[in-house]
């Protein structure tokens, strides 16, 4: 069968490296890919916003399955618009879709089936959002209500930051149309982590658990990130919480059938844990990024198998196996990141890492047989080990031989 994955990052690198594996594949293309992509995929230069321009090269292929990464196509309702003509896409729809579109109508959906999350309040000004401000203590958590690549949250541990940050929103406009609405919640503490889900026909599969690292700097300060370190599984937990996780996932099945929904594809579940009860602390609608470069090797068996078993509603949780060992991903950054950084410096010493090392590229690009960087985040080095010190061990002993000026990575992924 012919595959089309949509998007040129590492979580589209390893999706397209697990369904290379599969032996029903004939064909990969990657709409647009990158510089690790194109030596086992066919890269086509199609953005993945263009959605008639995918859909028009899906039909003219004749492409079997499409598989959505990133989330600005699901949001724009590629999927609609691919079932329509009677393609195969795994994806939520539209509808579903405005799960990770506005952060407001997921603390709405939680709050009305009475799943726990953070207290919030929503202000669609500066003057409104700025008296609001006193109705919290801090920190405080302020986050732009749209798409913003992973980097719209805010945490500040002042009046005084959460004013700067409201000016950023709404009067910098530095995340556009995107914040024309702000989130204001209470601050959680307690141990991050993510779950992600497999939904078919609004029922829930989930996922091994992954720790991911989203600030730039080591003991978790700086800026938030897209990630840029990940380990799978993540903490280990309590019964209790693991049980109430479960009464979490049952009571958003309960909810998308309440919605009348039709959700198949992914659901990614960002949890804070506790004193062993977990809290929602956001939905996404596509797999993870770094996460899916850690999951992707712990999966056992077939991923286009499960993917197609999930669209035809026929899913079982057996069906998605596991692997014992550890994976752990850092990822090598353009000095910078997320802020301003360089592209286009040459990336050398790939050819000496070790054979059991995975290297998945996210912001790299191939000119004249040479690779070089293109983006904030340029590479994940991800290893599997009997136990977290032994995939670490292996990660930090071959991101010694990978080079690039201005590279920069955190020391620290699987300690802390």
């Amino acid at each position: 069968m012919k595959v089309l994955i949509i998007g040129n990052g590492g979580r589209e690198n390893a999706l397209a490296w697990k369904v290379s594996k599969s032996d029903k594949i004939e064909k990969i293309f990657m709409a647009k890919g990158n510089g690790g992509t194109e030596d086992f995929c066919t890269n086509i230069d199609i953005d993945p916003k263009d959605l008639d321009g995918l859909l028009d090269f899906a039909k003219k292929e004749k492409i079997d399955l499409t598989i959505v990464g990133p989330e600005d196509p699901l949001c724009a309702g590629i999927v609609d618009k691919f079932k329509e003509e009677g393609l195969k896409i795994f994806g939520p729809n539209k509808e579903c879709a405005k799960f990770e579109k506005s952060k407001e109508f997921t603390k709405k959906f939680l709050e009305k089936y009475n799943i726990p999350t953070a207290k919030y309040k929503s202000f669609k000004d500066f003057e409104g959002a700025k008296e609001g401000l006193s109705d919290f203590s801090y920190p405080l958590v302020i986050k732009a209500d749209g798409l913003c690549l992973g980097k719209g949250v805010f945490i500040c541990k002042d009046k005084n930051e959460g004013e700067q940050a409201l000016e950023k929103i709404f009067k910098d406009r530095i995340f556009g149309s995107e914040g024309d609405l702000v989130v204001m919640e209470e601050f959680l503490e307690g141990v991050e982590s993510s779950l992600l889900c497999f939904v078919s026909n609004n029922k829930l599969f989930p996922l091994e658990t992954a720790k991911d690292h989203k600030q730039i700097f080591d003991g978790n300060k700086g800026p938030n990130t897209g990630g840029v370190g990940t380990y799978s599984p993540g903490h280990k937990f309590s019964k209790k919480t693991y049980e109430e996780m479960e009464k979490i996932l049952r009571k958003i099945e309960e909810g998308f059938r309440a919605e009348n929904l039709s959700y198949y594809g992914i659901l990614f579940i960002g949890f804070m844990i506790s004193n062993e009860m977990p809290k929602v602390l956001e939905f996404n609608v596509r797999f993870g990024d770094p996460e899916t470069e850690v999951l992707m090797p712990r999966i056992k068996g077939d991923l286009v198998d499960i993917i197609e078993k999930c669209l035809d509603g026929n899913l079982k949780k057996d069906d998605i196996k596991w692997t014992d060992e550890v994976s752990l991903t850092t990822i090598l950054c353009s000095d910078g990141y997320p802020l301003s950084y360089q592209k286009g410096k040459e990336i050398k010493g790939i050819e000496k890492l070790d054979e059991d090392i995975m290297l998945f590229h996210n912001g790299t690009i191939k000119k004249d047989g040479k690779l070089y960087t293109n983006g904030g985040r340029v590479l994940s080095v991800t290893a599997l080990g009997k136990n977290l010190r032994e995939a670490r061990e292996k990660v930090y002993k071959n991101i010694e031989n990978i080079d690039f000026e201005n590279k920069y990575f955190r020391k620290d992924i699987g300690l802390i």
